[in-house]
């Protein structure tokens, strides 16, 4: 059974009975556990303080242990007994301190050292008090400096969400909340994380950027920190999110847009830190994680369903020119491989820099190498295919020496002051790779409609039924914005506003839901404004740091924070080609990658940054034959699809899931780090290690079909281990016993010829 902590539970974990009495404890500072944690003592309560508040459907209560020691806890109404959120009996829950930090940053790479200059550890609480809907816990944070006022105010939001607000004065701009867990919890979600799955035991920073080149996968990592400092680390990420599931069924989110972190690394509790004088966020009551998840997506909005045309067939990603576009389409076509899009990036033009093939980041077509796009558009609109183009709200600031353009948008924006600025006044030009390129100001309406009127008049003006809507995670931590709004805030909500400029400008154009971009950067709101994601630049490679298995894991994590509609390149991207150190895309992975991505919601393709040293869907007849197969598979079981979308706007449950969502009684799917289920019908076990052509499955309690053999597996009355084989061409996929999708997918496999 899974575990969910009582109040009785918890007082016998802690050492503590029921008792009347309040004991001020003298007062001490600890640092306890690894550095960076801090922690103090409830030194003082009030002694009319303790009791039980009613807030909304929520109960509130301040109480003490036998000996004296006091903690603060929250329940549900309904459910009193059953603790959703408490402190650590004895401890205080509140700190806070001045602090300053230094912040170094390269190409969207961002290194934040912190230096604590005053610190407020000890606490009393001198007065518990309702004050309309709101209970507000007031006191003093102590100190060898005089005391700090403190609140932390509760309020509801709705029957199962609850705001907590804790504030200090400044300068204080620092604010610590330390919350008690047990050493069985599991901590999940946090937006889109590549290597862990669970995060017990971790520390999580909060602070989007790029997700590195390896990030510990070596020697990959060091190569790419002593070049650019662009390795990354484990928690590096396009779309962190200050947001967790546990196993216990509890969840929290911030609404802060500072820079973040939650210390997960001491078994018996959680600690939560704000770069700011004020933290807020909401504690969340469901008996399931559908339910959470439910709760969570009613605040950072849920994704509208995709249309139909984007998940009918494969979203082809190619470079070029038309010529090999349309000769790719024929091949496709001979083979009836089902093909909804072609995406071609290279629409602006292509250079060649240090890191491999890039676009000319000016978004106008290049009429040199598409000569003739309406000709390719009306060809391709003949087999219904669609076409895909790409953005970014970056400009490159060396059009001038682009042999063919019509307009040089950075010196459009430089002249009306549409960049985003550095001290100086003077746009801030970021270094990318050979070149540099400015930021259109997210923050200057006039800014936001000049930029709209690109995408309208370049992008859908030129046909395109979408784009790859990419960037966004770079915010310099020092840029200056016109709206006068502090870079230190507005860099998380950056990824937000670029999502909600692309669907402004699709709703200003008339195009309504028939457009679909995808981002790569986003934070809390993203869902309600983005159409879709991708995971961004995995490396071409099987590691779990930063290649195919690192993809699974960002499907799982994101999802629970409601990224519903994610999918990934397939292949990968990154691929590094240099004498000593070298990363190509095998056939083999390409392969395996195109097995993984038929079971997510969008089946797109990408020749990544090397396309020449890159194995391509089209490199030979054997990977050609084997993507349109599984094109056809992802074909197969759209109507499923169609009704998990549909069901994913409604509820916001992701469309590919972790077998937890729907077995959290069962505690051996925690354990599961690269298995997953697609909707509730489905279970997918890719394989991710090269030359292995069986895989290890839990199934858990329950009768599963095959889906390639029609055999039955696994046990009703418990979960079981199997090893099923898994040759190319063939992954681990089973549907529940008696599942309608399960019965039609498969049908309609049979009906296709593809069994």
């Amino acid at each position: 059974m899974r575990r969910v902590l009582t109040r009785r539970e918890f007082l016998k974990i802690t050492g503590l009975g029921l008792a009347g009495t309040v004991l001020l404890g003298g007062a001490y500072v600890v640092f306890w556990g690894r550095p960076g944690q801090v922690s103090g003592s409830l030194t003082g309560v009030a002694r009319y303080a303790p009791g039980a508040y009613r807030v909304g459907e929520f109960v509130i209560e301040l109480e003490t242990g036998q000996d004296g020691d006091a903690f603060l806890s929250v329940a549900p109404r309904s459910d009193p007994d059953r603790l959703l959120w408490s402190t650590i009996p004895g401890e205080s829950f509140v700190s806070a301190a001045r602090g300053e930090e230094t912040v170094s940053q390269s190409s969207g790479h961002f290194f934040v050292e912190d230096e604590i200059q005053e610190l407020r550890v000890d606490q009393t609480i001198d007065r518990v008090e309702k004050m309309g809907a709101s209970l507000v816990v007031a006191g003093r944070l102590v100190g060898d400096g005089g005391d700090l006022d403190y609140t932390l105010a509760f309020s509801p939001v709705t029957e199962g969400r609850l705001r907590f607000v804790a504030e200090v004065e400044e300068p204080y701009d620092r604010v610590y909340l330390t919350y008690a867990s047990s050493p069985e919890e599991r901590f999940f979600g946090f937006g889109v994380q590549y290597t862990y799955f669970d995060l017990k035991g971790r520390k999580v920073p909060v602070f989007i950027q790029e997700q590195g080149i390896g990030r510990g996968e070596q020697p990959i990592t060091w190569a790419a920190d002593w070049q650019a400092d662009a390795g990354g680390n484990p928690y590096t990420s396009y779309a962190s999110v200050p947001h967790y599931v546990t196993s216990e069924m509890r969840s929290l989110f911030l609404e802060n847009y500072e820079y973040s972190s939650f210390d997960l690394r001491e078994e018996d509790r959680v600690q939560v830190e704000v770069y700011s004088s004020r933290m807020s966020g909401q504690i969340l009551s469901g008996d399931t994680p559908a339910e959470l998840i439910e709760q969570y997506t009613e605040y950072s909005g849920r994704m509208r369903p995709l249309p139909d045309w984007i998940l009918g067939g494969a979203v082809v990603g190619v470079q070029g020119g038309m010529d090999k576009v349309l000769d790719i389409s024929d091949e496709l076509e001979a083979l009836d491989a089902p093909v909804a899009a072609f995406w071609l990036q290279d629409w602006v033009g292509q250079r060649e820099t240090g890191f491999g093939t890039q676009l000319w980041w000016n978004w106008e077509l290049d009429e040199d190498h598409y000569p003739e796009w309406n000709l390719l558009r009306e060809r391709l609109e003949q087999k219904d295919i669609r076409l895909m183009t790409y953005v970014s709200p970056f400009l490159a600031d060396d059009v001038a020496d682009k042999e063919s353009h019509r307009r040089d948008l950075f010196a459009e924006a430089e002249r009306n002051g549409y960049l985003v600025q550095d001290e100086s006044g003077e746009p801030y030009r970021i270094k990318i790779t050979d070149f540099s390129a400015g930021l259109v100001d997210l923050t200057d309406p006039e800014a936001r409609a000049w930029m709209k009127d690109v995408i309208k008049d370049e992008l859908l003006g030129n046909g395109a039924s979408g784009w790859m809507a990419d960037f966004a995670e770079g915010l310099p931590y020092d840029a200056v914005l016109s709206s006068g709004a502090d870079p230190k805030s507005y860099h998380n909500r950056y990824a937000e506003e670029w999502a909600e400029l692309n669907r402004e400008a699709i709703r200003e154009a008339g195009r309504g839901d028939d457009v679909v971009f995808f981002n790569r950067a986003g934070y809390l709101r993203s869902p309600e404004y983005s159409t879709l994601f991708w995971l961004g630049d995995q490396l071409v490679s099987w590691d779990e740091h930063d290649g195919i298995k690192s993809a699974v894991t960002g499907l799982l994590s994101s999802g629970l924070s409601g990224y519903a509609f994610e999918h990934t390149d397939i292949g990968g991207y990154t691929a590094i080609d240099n004498p000593l150190l070298k990363y190509h895309r095998s056939k083999e992975l390409l392969m395996r990658w195109t097995e993984l991505a038929a079971f997510t919601v969008v089946f797109r393709t990408h020749e990544g940054n090397r396309p020449g040293v890159n194995h391509q869907i089209y490199s030979d007849a054997e990977t050609l034959r084997h993507f349109a197969r599984l094109g056809e598979v992802y074909e197969a079981w759209k109507p499923y699809r169609m009704k998990l979308v549909k069901e994913a706007a409604e509820t916001g449950l992701p469309v590919v899931r972790h077998p937890f969502v729907h077995y959290p009684d069962d505690p051996e799917v925690y354990g599961l780090d690269y298995q997953f289920m697609v909707g509730s019908e489905l279970m997918v076990a890719p394989v991710l290690d090269p030359g292995e052509d069986a895989v290890e499955v839990y199934l858990p309690a329950g009768r599963w079909v095959h889906l390639w053999s029609g055999k039955v597996y696994g046990s009703a009355e418990e979960g079981v281990y199997q090893t099923i084989p898994a040759p190319i061409g063939e992954p681990a996929v089973f549907y529940k016993e008696g599942s309608d999708a399960g019965r039609r997918f498969r049908e309609e496999l049979e009906r296709r010829g593809v069994l």
